[in-house]
C-alpha cells in the first residue's frame, strides 16, 4: 500500500537564492531534496528568497537574497528578515503535517513554539550554544550530517541524533577517467580549509595546483594576500577564483586529484563528493567527517597527519577512477538522501 503524500514545509536560510549560482552547498542540497520530494507526489512549499527556483510552491519573505541586498544597499541587519521569515512559517504552520528547517538552530525555539512537528537539519558543527539550545527544547528533532558531526553533543546531551549524509546529482557531473593534468584545491581562501597546504603538499608532490574559490570576508581576504598570492606563479600554482557549476566539472574532471587538507572538523565536505562524482579521487586530512565519506583505497586516501598527505598522491593518482565515481555514486546519490529523509519525516508523524 502506497503511503500518503505529505504537506512538507521547506525552511530555507536566505543568504543564497535555491540553487546556487557559485558558493552555497546547502542551497543546493536544498533543490535536490524539493525536487524529488515533489516528483514524488509530495506537497511542498518552500519558504526562501522570490529569487529561488525550485519545483515547490514558493512562499517569499523576502524579494531577493540576503547576499545580494547587501551587495545593493538594501540592507543592513539580517535578523529583521529572519524573524520576519520564521513568524511567516509559524503563521502557516497549521498547513503543514512537517516543517523541515534548514537553518542556525538559533531558531528552535521557535519550531518548539508550533504544534507543528519540526525537524532541524544541523549543517554546521554544535557548539555551545546549540547544545543549550538543543537541550532546552528535546522535542524539535535534530538531525546531523554526519556522525562525527553530532558525536560529542549526542554523549554530552546523551540524545542520539539521526544522520543523514548529504546528497549529489552525479548525472549533473561528466566524468573523466583519463589521468588527470594537475592537483586540485575547491574552497574557501581561509586558514581552516587551508589552501596554503594544498600547496604545500603538491610541491611535496611535484605536480602543479590549481585552486578554485575565493576568500569570504575580510580575515580570509587577508590571509589569501598574505599566504596565497604570492606563491600564485601561473605555472606551478595557479589560481582561477570562483566556478560555477559548469567551470567546477570541467576543473574537477580534468585533476589527477582534490587535495583537502583540512584544519577544522568539517561537518560533511560536500565538495569530496562533486570531485568523485567527477571520476576525481580525494587526498584527505584525517579530520571531521573525512573518514566518513572518503574510503582508503577506493574513492581515495585520507591520514591523520597533513605533512604525510603527499606521500599519498601517487597511491590516488593509480586508483580506477570509473570505480571512484561508482563507489561514491551507490554512498552518496541524492535519491538516497531523499528516500532517508523521507523515512525520518514519517518516523517523526508516527
Amino acid at each position: 500500500m502506497k503511503a500518503e503524500p505529505l504537506r512538507i514545509a521547506q525552511v530555507a536560510p536566505l543568504w543564497t537564492r535555491i540553487p546556487p549560482s557559485n558558493y552555497g552547498g546547502i542551497e543546493l542540497l536544498m533543490k535536490l531534496l524539493i525536487d524529488e520530494l515533489v516528483a514524488r507526489g509530495h506537497e511542498v512549499t518552500l519558504f526562501s528568497s522570490g529569487d529561488c527556483l525550485s519545483n515547490a510552491t514558493l512562499h517569499a519573505t523576502v524579494e531577493t537574497n540576503l547576499t545580494d541586498r547587501i551587495a545593493a544597499g538594501e540592507m543592513y541587519m539580517s535578523e529583521y528578515y529572519m524573524n520576519s521569515t520564521m513568524a511567516e512559517v509559524l503563521r502557516a504552520a497549521g498547513r503543514f503535517d512537517l516543517i523541515h528547517y534548514h537553518l542556525s538552530s538559533a531558531w528552535i525555539p521557535y519550531a518548539g513554539a508550533t504544534r507543528t512537528p519540526g525537524l532541524f537539519t544541523m549543517h554546521t558543527s554544535p557548539h555551545l550554544d546549540d547544545e543549550w539550545v538543543m537541550h532546552r527544547w528535546p522535542d524539535v528533532a535534530v538531525a546531523g550530517i554526519s556522525q562525527s558531526q553530532m558525536h560529542a553533543a549526542s554523549i554530552k546531551l546523551g540524545r542520539k541524533f539521526p544522520v543523514v549524509y548529504n546528497g549529489c546529482d552525479f548525472e549533473a557531473y561528466d566524468p573523466c577517467y583519463d589521468p588527470g593534468q594537475y592537483l586540485a584545491y575547491l574552497g574557501r581562501m581561509s586558514p581552516e580549509k587551508n589552501p596554503l597546504g594544498a600547496i604545500q603538499i603538491a610541491k611535496a608532490a611535484g605536480l602543479p595546483i590549481v585552486l578554485a574559490g575565493k576568500p569570504q570576508n575580510q580575515n580570509e581576504a587577508k590571509y589569501f594576500a598574505d599566504h596565497i598570492e604570492p606563491l600564485i606563479d601561473e605555472k606551478s600554482v595557479r589560481w582561477i577564483g570562483p566556478v560555477n557549476h559548469a567551470q567546477k566539472n570541467q576543473f574537477l574532471r580534468h585533476a589527477s586529484a582534490l587535495i583537502f587538507p583540512i584544519q577544522w572538523d568539517e561537518p560533511f565536505g560536500l565538495v569530496m563528493i562533486e570531485a568523485m562524482a567527477c571520476g576525481c579521487p580525494v587526498v584527505a586530512h584525517r579530520r571531521g567527517s573525512v573518514e566518513e565519506v572518503v574510503e582508503n583505497g577506493l574513492t581515495g586516501y585520507h591520514v591523520g597527519v597533513i605533512d604525510a598527505m603527499a606521500e599519498l598522491v601517487p597511491q590516488a593518482l593509480a586508483l580506477n577512477r570509473a570505480v571512484v565515481r561508482q563507489h561514491a555514486r551507490e554512498r552518496f546519490g541524492y535519491v538516497k538522501m531523499v528516500d532517508e529523509y523521507e523515512a525520518l519525516y514519517r518516523s517523526l508523524l508516527r
